[in-house]
């Protein structure tokens, strides 16, 4: 990233692991004044003495509100932000926990709503602003272990397609980041394959090209995507006996 990018000040949660923290280091990096968080102020301490960190629990709307507001006395004006935070915990049929399947709502889903609703009035009134989250390809169509994640992540991509329109008309842009698999914390539960896995520096790199580009979905790796879109576009007797197949494994 050689060129300058577009913006003064940028607040990235879920900062302390995985794509939130190198997208923080990389917009360091290049300029931007950059405030992290996460709940781990130990992880976030790590992140070097340049960055302001803010430690953070996204189903807390009253800490995001004073998040926002400590940021903005700080730093200034927000110019863009990244909702990261996230959880994921695989999920087995015979297993449904509710208070997991709720956990991770909240977290996923509500966490980005609450710092929504602190941030986008703000940048609303001044009629400029990009807000983004991370969504996951796991939102396109519902996949096996997946059952807690995979509806938040659909909810987020729901979110961002109903909130762009009218953001766009008054000059906030939306964008809604969906990574394939990377390999972080979170990913390192999984006891399967994972195809075209990441690391999470390349998945930054990409992320920040494509909110650069100011394109409104931020979609890798290609031809994950396109496998993973094609695959949601089948019947469904054809999509679930393909599912069987190649990612239960039941041939």
């Amino acid at each position: 990233m050689t060129d300058a990018l577009p913006w003064k000040t940028a607040w990235v949660t879920g900062a302390s692991t995985g794509i939130g923290r190198d997208i923080v280091l990389q917009l360091k990096a290049a300029g931007v004044n950059v405030a992290a968080s996460a709940r781990s102020a130990e992880k976030l301490s790590a992140l070097g003495p340049d960055i302001v960190t803010i430690p953070l629990d996204v189903t807390d709307a009253a800490a995001c509100h004073a998040a926002v507001e400590r940021i903005e006395s700080e730093l200034g004006p927000l110019d863009l932000v990244v909702f990261g935070a996230g959880t994921y915990a695989p999920v087995a049929v015979d297993s449904i926990d509710p208070k997991l399947f709720a956990h991770t709502m909240n977290t996923n889903y509500m966490g980005v709503v609450n710092c929504l609703a602190a941030v986008a009035p703000r940048m609303l009134a001044r009629g400029s602003g990009h807000i983004s989250w991370i969504a996951s390809v796991a939102g396109f169509l519902g996949l096996p272990k997946a059952a807690a994640y995979g509806p938040t992540k659909a909810a987020l991509i729901n979110l961002a397609e109903s909130l762009e329109p009218e953001m766009k008309l008054k000059g906030v842009r939306i964008s809604v980041i969906n990574p394939g698999f990377v390999a972080t914390p979170l990913t390192a539960q999984n006891d399967f394959e994972m195809p075209f896995l990441m690391q999470p520096d390349e998945a930054a790199r990409r992320t920040i090209a494509g909110l650069v580009a100011g394109r409104f979905e931020i979609a890798y790796p290609r031809r994950f995507v396109a496998i993973l879109r094609t695959l949601r576009a089948l019947p469904y007797p054809l999509f679930f006996r393909l599912i069987t197949r190649f990612v239960l494994k039941d041939k």
